[in-house]
């Protein structure tokens, strides 16, 4: 039946819950889409090293899907129950081990002969301490089963000797317990070289035109070869200036060359010269073995001289021809050719009576002896190192698995995850998700992808040195009083407190809050900007004006002449009440707009403020809705799988501004306080003030009764009465 699993959500995905050890054993079976990472570092995270080491079977420095499988089936097989793995104990009941299969009952018996070994056989249990104490100790014994063998650790002083020979000829490789041993394989590359070199030394020795002064040959071939470069030059010189007595300034090297040399202090040896020809030269010239040599060549010539020149050529020399010299050149060819075909040169050095000691199979046998001895206990180093590796993962491979195939332990914030490096306190804030980094550089190149507001940290301990950087996130508060420069200070996970300092931020909006007064502050910046540009010119032109009116003056007392009255450019003060009553027309404008809304006033305040921080606000909120932890451990070496987003609720938890403690007795009376203008009052008289205006301006006569309107209804009046027609005129009378 395939396993069954529980997912939570956190952080805008799914995750696995890991709720028990078979969970834990059955990782395999878990779709590797659904892993939160597929792999991390070793450096940078908060777990211990040794645990780490232990997970990254391959060495690479890195802990990968497949190796965290192996790990929890692996102990999940150790332990008689693997629910056993989730309780997180750093202490292991030999009870517990299980005994079912051989793997299991070595483990038993390396546990109790470890705890004997560190003097706790008492004990029935286990701890990561003691697991590491008995590894350690076990280390140090002289057969630790490694295979590796410090010469120290024969009991025989001809066999430590001979260890020594072994390590100076062919080199070491380093014991468990820390010292330079030897293993199977150099002792192979060692006494090859031996019988090589025991070969070639019985070749050479038993024939005579090999050794021509027998055993006073070597360090005739040793004189000989220091000097013979030099000698054959200072003969091809003279030949070349016998042919050519033009040459002869040339081969003897020129004098500025000389100058260049006598220019510095010369040390005793009169290395400086042992470039220039070995004596003085002229044509058909012998060399003189006692006087006017190069300073630098003197002894070697003394050497030559005395172990080659006069044993091969018979009797003393005071000086050298060319043709004595090839002589010796011919006697010591057999030699040079022996010489040349050399076997066995690691072994050179010890030289040919301590090579053939050491050919000797007895030595051979005794050292090959101590090797497999050591190696013979190998299974038992194994078991031992197999039992610190289950204490350890009884202890730490919950924890791993819940900030590897899910980010458990970052989202429940029940404790720190462990790539969080600890908490920066700066700005009246406290940081927690600060994250190791080894490269700033390469880190910065890839963090904005993440929408975080990254400040980088320089963190140093003067008192001991140590220095490392962080990339601190924060996500609460707002960005005003932080730049490059700021110090704070930062505690590690072990509580150990260190200086900190900005050295690179990586910009992002922080909160929305943020981002609603960034309008604002953006507009009051400009305006400061501007206005500090006004006032320097305005301070330049004055002095300008200053200057120019103080020479003036001079001018003009000196010419005696009254200085011209200026008058007033009417266009000027035209143009200005023109501008003024432009900006009063449009004030009065809004404020009669605004005013027109009536009850509706409320939402046009509304109404204009969202027109000014709503698209900082809206801007703010959509890369806030996308701030991710998933760029921020990829640049660190993680390979994540999931977005890890880091919302605003749970970024406001990462961060946390100050607050006065619960309780706490505030005393507001600050005597240094800068008196602050009455705003209460300002506000209430504006208020006043614009309801007058409303009045005034009859925007409030439909709110108000009839005696309150600014302007009385309009009353028809009654039309006025006809006027009385006028009296008929009298009839005529009849006639």
């Amino acid at each position: 039946m395939p396993h069954t699993w529980k997912f939570f959500r956190a952080g805008g995905f799914d995750q696995v819950q890991l709720e028990s050890g078979a969970d834990l054993v059955a990782l395999g079976e878990l779709d590797q889409k659904l892993w939160v990472a597929l792999g991390c570092p070793v450096k940078g995270v908060e777990l211990e090293a040794r645990t780490l080491e232990l997970l990254d079977t391959e060495r690479d420095g890195r802990i990968r899907a497949p190796e965290l499988i192996a790990a929890c089936q692996w102990a999940g097989r150790m332990l008689k129950n693997p629910d056993d793995l989730m309780k997180g104990a750093g202490e292991l009941p030999l009870s517990a081990i299980n005994d079912s299969h051989e793997e299991g009952r070595a483990l038993i018996a390396a546990a109790k002969a470890m705890l004997d070994a560190i003097g706790k056989p008492e004990l029935h249990a286990v701890s990561v301490a003691d697991a590491t104490e008995g590894r350690v100790k076990y280390a140090a014994r002289a057969l630790n089963g490694d295979g590796i063998v410090p010469p120290s650790n024969a009991d025989d002083p001809k066999l430590v000797k001979a260890g020594e020979d072994v390590i100076a000829c062919v080199g070491a490789v380093n014991d468990k317990s820390g010292k330079p041993g030897y293993d199977a394989e150099k002792l192979k590359t060692f006494f090859a070289a031996i019988d090589a070199h025991v070969g070639w030394l019985a070749a050479g020795e038993g024939d005579a035109a090999v050794m021509p002064l027998k055993d006073a040959t070597r360090p005739a071939w040793a004189a000989y070869d220091a000097v013979r470069a030099k000698v054959d030059d200072y003969f091809t010189r003279a030949r070349l200036a016998a042919f050519d007595d033009r040459a002869l300034q040339a081969v003897n090297r020129e004098e500025k060359e000389y100058l260049a040399v006598l220019a510095k202090d010369l040390s005793i040896t009169a290395e400086e010269v042992k470039g220039f020809p070995l004596a003085r030269v002229a044509a058909g010239k012998a060399l003189s073995l006692e006087q006017a040599l190069n300073p630098g060549w003197a002894g070697a010539v003394a050497e030559l001289r005395a172990k080659a020149i006069e044993p091969l050529l018979g009797g003393a020399r005071r000086e050298l021809v060319e043709t004595d010299w090839a002589q010796v050149r011919e006697k010591l060819a057999a030699h040079a050719k022996w010489v040349g075909a050399k076997v066995g040169i690691e072994v050179e050095k010890l030289g040919p009576a301590r090579v053939r000691e050491l050919a000797e199979p007895s030595i051979r046998a005794a050292l090959t002896s101590l090797v497999a001895k050591d190696t013979e206990e190998a299974p038992v180093q194994k078991a031992v190192e197999q039992v610190e590796r289950l204490v350890r993962y009884h202890r730490d491979l919950l924890s791993l698995a819940n900030n590897f195939v899910s980010f458990r332990e970052f989202y429940s914030r029940r404790k720190p995850a462990i790539f969080q490096a600890g908490t920066l306190y700066l700005d009246q804030r406290s940081c927690e998700l600060c994250i190791e980094v080894q490269d700033v550089a390469k880190h910065s190149a890839m963090a904005p992808l993440s929408r975080a507001y990254i400040a980088y940290c320089e963190l140093s301990r003067p008192a001991s040195g140590e220095k490392k950087f962080i990339a601190a996130i924060f996500s609460a508060g707002d960005s005003d009083n932080l730049m490059v420069g700021r110090n704070g200070l930062f505690y590690d996970r072990q509580g150990r407190d260190w200086d900190a300092t900005i050295i690179k931020i990586v910009d992002s909006p922080i909160s929305v809050r943020q981002a609603f007064w960034a309008p604002y502050k953006k507009a009051i910046a400009f305006i400061e900007e501007q206005v500090n540009k006004r006032a320097a010119a305005a301070d330049t032109e004055a002095g300008a004006k200053f200057a120019a009116h103080a020479t003036e003056m001079e001018k003009t007392a000196i010419e005696a002449k009254p200085a011209p009255k200026k008058s007033i450019d009417i266009g000027t003060v035209a143009a200005l009440g023109v501008a003024v009553g432009g900006i009063a027309a449009a004030f009065g404008a809004l404020l009669q707009a605004f005013f027109g809304l009536g009850l509706w006033m409320p939402a046009g305040l509304v109404g204009l403020v969202l027109l000014i921080s709503g698209p900082s606000m809206a801007i703010a909120a959509l890369k806030l809705r996308q701030r991710s932890l998933g760029p921020l451990l990829d640049a660190n070496g993680w390979a994540l799988n999931a977005p890890a987003r880091v919302n605003i609720p749970f970024g406001g938890a990462l961060t946390k501004r100050a607050e006065l403690p619960q309780g706490s007795v505030r005393n507001l009376s600050d005597p240094y306080a800068v008196k602050t203008p009455p705003w209460g009052w300002y506000i209430t008289f504006a208020i006043i003030a614009s309801v007058a205006l409303a009045w005034w301006l009859g925007r409030l006569d439909a709110m108000l009764p009839e005696g309150l309107r600014r302007k009385p209804p309009v009353v028809e009046m009654p039309a006025p009465p006809a006027a009385p027609a006028a009296p008929a005129a009298p009839a005529a009378p009849a006639k």
